[in-house]
């Protein structure tokens, strides 16, 4: 029974045991919600770097072939590395036990990810636009005319990576939730 001073004195036993159980409900709510978010995060991430690194096609004109790949544009390299680290770290910090004091510092990290990510995906989808539209001042021509297969992957890959930076939103959203949920009751 809890000391007279303890805030849950007055409550009778199983008004006590219920209270536990909720928290112990919340606290397994929490984590499968953090687990699914991980999840949805490592899939939408390796499917960018998939899809991005599959993004190749070719045309001919005038009798010169032009080939578009992904490794011809620097923020497109970028974006695969930065969703291929999005995707290892996740998946590896879903084998850091909460309880540890290094499940402290995912908060930092996750706040990182999620900075790189949306980086990636911000030059990426520059890029993109400048292949699907062009650009008139700089004498640049659209491309996606030429290599629609190309443009269709790109376009895969940022609709996967956008759907990787809002999960890591609502992941650091929840962790922030979660470490400051016990200085606000």
């Amino acid at each position: 029974m809890p000391s007279p001073t303890h805030p849950l004195a007055s409550m009778i036993p199983w008004q006590i045991s219920t209270a536990s159980d909720s928290r112990t409900k919340m606290a397994k709510t929490s984590r499968l919600c953090s687990l699914l978010l991980r999840l949805l995060a490592a899939a939408a991430t390796l499917c960018a770097t998939v899809v991005m690194a599959t993004s190749r096609d070719s045309t001919t004109i005038f009798g010169l072939t032009l080939d578009a790949k992904f490794q011809y544009t620097p923020s497109f390299e970028f974006f695969v590395v930065a969703n291929a680290v999005g995707c290892g770290y996740t998946l590896l910090v879903l084998f850091v036990p909460p309880t540890t004091s290094l499940s402290r510092l995912v908060i930092v990290f996750d706040v990182t990810v999620a900075m790189l990510l949306t980086a990636a995906t911000a030059a990426a989808g520059a890029m993109a636009q400048v292949g699907k539209k062009g650009n008139s001042h700089a004498g640049w021509m659209p491309i996606c005319g030429q290599v629609p297969s190309f443009c269709d992957h790109v376009t895969g890959a940022l609709i996967c990576a956008f759907v990787g930076v809002i999960a890591y939103f609502l992941i650091v959203l929840h962790t922030i939730y979660t470490l400051l949920s016990p200085l606000f009751p």
